[in-house]
């Protein structure tokens, strides 16, 4: 089999770069990491060597080159493993939707409250515009949970695209101190638990770049 590689930015603050190295963790891929330190002089020119898009993730599969984190976690579940969405037609469906609306929305939340694993910023970036995100999300993650979880722990019962979708938001929340209600707080802690998870936490703690002024990534 032609080996992965999978192209992403700095652990700790590449939000779009987790989404899909979460979910091919959590299926078992073997790939190869190409980390390209973000906000430099060169990192414009090594990620146009990697993608026409310029920026991260990238996933490299023999003579095949897939960007953006969505396109490629659709990649890897229709390649490698169907179950990376639900198998029925109607969860299957709102996990699409919800997964698109985050790829797509939320733009208060990430421009106001930008990951950062190794930060303690808690009570900053809210703001009625970020209040707004947030209380979109929490219903996302309360219907889903209410609706087609109740046999698991992720948003639709076992692990999805969807949970990876949403698992740079649970390190906003976490480095921001959102509070949240039981359903949303259990299902934040469900993916901030996972070991991978801690994995990609530890390889932020790890980092010692910094990126001033952060913006969505």
């Amino acid at each position: 089999m032609n080996q992965l590689t999978l192209v992403i930015g700095n652990k700790n603050y590449s939000s779009w770069s987790l989404r899909p190295w979460l979910a091919m963790k959590k299926i078992g891929l073997d790939f190869r990491e190409i980390c390209i330190t973000l906000n430099t002089p060169e990192s414009k020119q090594k990620l146009l060597e990697h993608s026409p898009a310029g920026k991260v993730p990238v996933l490299h599969h023999g003579d095949i080159t897939v960007w953006e984190s969505l396109a490629i976690c659709e990649y890897i579940a229709e390649i490698f493993d169907a179950n990376l969405w639900p198998q029925d037609n109607q969860a299957r469906a709102i996990a699409r939707s919800v997964s698109n609306e985050m790829h797509a929305g939320f733009n208060a939340l990430r421009n106001c409250m930008p990951m950062n694993i190794r930060a303690n910023l808690l009570g900053l970036g809210m703001n009625p515009q970020v209040q707004a995100d947030i209380e979109r999300i929490k219903t996302i993650w309360r219907d889903c949970r209410q609706l087609f979880g109740r046999n698991g722990n992720f948003l639709f019962g076992n692990f999805t695209i969807a949970d990876a979708m949403f698992a740079p938001v649970v390190s906003r929340f976490v480095t921001y101190g959102v509070e949240l209600n039981p359903v949303e707080q259990a299902y934040a802690d469900t993916i901030w638990q996972l070991p991978e998870m801690q994995l990609w936490k530890d390889a932020a703690s790890q980092e010692v770049e910094t990126i001033p002024n952060v913006d969505e990534l």
